[in-house]
């Protein structure tokens, strides 16, 4: 193995000082994206290796083992990067579990799950919890919940839609279906039948929003370019709620929404009805507490509920909030602080950081 080795063209989205950096931090997040190798020892290595750091000079970036092992490097015995790593692996198990106890009519045993996955019942517990954010226990009612949801839209009636999701007690159900539907059960099988949703629209410097709130709170902040779809998807939530205009009291609630834009300081201070999984609610209540004009990565916020190997499920209830500004998913970037996805528009992402950090 020679100096003289070319770098290959990377297309992973990062640039050369972002995988540096990961691989200064030995950030998990980035294995598989990128190997990094050493021209002085002829060894590639995952981004989170944990041999000693080489210098920067000495390093190439390659896309994929036969990339590494086509250059004239050769793995490294420690952390193995022609092998699936240990956390691949175990997401594998972890995984699997998850369609066992999706397919199962009545839960599988902690005990049972362990071991088919081969470990003990406490390592298995603890991976499970670290990976979703979720015991099995809580996964399982979480699907359950799902399930009856699932019914319910395709019109069965709510005692066979709860026995269908293996609920075997309906005052089990029901003391859980509250929070989980955020209405009773049969108000949601009618589509938000009975229910009463105001709302209201105006102009900001993103374009439309949308504002709406339940008896409970606000429950919807949506951003877009006409009021009408906004009032659209509003009704495909909801379809047979009855959705008031706001009257003039309720302008009031649309102007601190809309000041949460054009002054990001201002606290909005309203009460939210805010509905989701406790996995769903455990993330955004984390995003509250970024600060205005500053950013978390989606590892950041896995790692402050307690969840680091949850990035991905982070992510996906990220992209899950329909409140926006007042839960600022906005705040959230990829760990080499690029732009991910929004759900109304990244171009909307990058004017509300803009105005934010305009104002610190």
């Amino acid at each position: 193995m020679t100096s003289t080795a070319l770098q290959p063209c990377l297309d992973d989205g990062a640039t050369d000082d972002a995988r540096w950096a990961a691989v200064l931090r030995r950030d998990v997040d980035f294995d598989g994206r990128f190997y990094y190798a050493v021209v002085t020892t002829g060894i590639y290595c995952r981004p989170s290796c944990p041999a000693k750091r080489p210098m920067r000079a000495n390093v190439r970036f390659h896309t994929s083992p036969a990339s590494a092992e086509a250059a004239g490097f050769r793995a490294c015995k420690r952390c193995k990067p022609d092998h699936a790593s240990l956390a691949a692996q175990h997401s594998a198990k972890i995984a699997q579990a998850c369609r066992t106890i999706e397919a199962a009519e009545t839960p599988p045993t902690l005990p049972t799950l362990a071991a088919a996955a081969g470990l003990s019942p406490s390592h298995f517990h603890r991976l499970f919890k670290g990976a979703l954010g979720l015991t099995p226990k809580a996964y399982a009612a979480a699907h359950r919940l799902q399930q009856v949801r699932e019914g319910l839209h395709q019109g069965a009636t709510v005692t066979r839609a709860l026995y269908d999701a293996g609920f075997n007690s309906s005052g089990r159900f029901y003391e859980a279906s509250m929070d989980a539907l955020g209405m009773s059960p049969r108000t949601y099988r009618a589509g938000g039948a009975g229910a009463t949703i105001h709302y209201a629209t105006g102009r900001c410097s993103l374009g439309v929003v949308l504002v709406a709130a339940s008896d409970q709170g606000v429950c919807a902040i949506f951003f877009g370019d006409e009021a009408e779809d906004l009032v659209s998807e509003l009704h495909r939530r909801f379809p047979r709620a009855e959705l008031a205009e706001g009257d003039e009291a309720f302008s009031d609630l649309t102007a601190k929404a809309i000041a949460c834009v054009e002054a990001p300081e201002a606290p909005f201070d309203l009460p939210l009805d805010i509905r989701g999984t406790a996995f769903q609610q455990r993330v955004w209540a984390a995003l509250t507490r970024i600060p205005p004009g500053t950013t978390a990565s989606y590892g950041d916020i896995a790692a402050a509920i307690g969840a680091p190997s949850a990035v991905r499920a982070v992510a996906g209830a990220c992209a899950s909030n329909k409140i926006a500004v007042a839960i600022p998913c906005h705040r959230v970037v990829r760990s080499d602080g690029s732009l991910s996805g929004y759900r109304w528009g990244v171009e909307r992402k990058r004017a509300l950081l803009g105005k934010e950090r305009s104002r610190r």
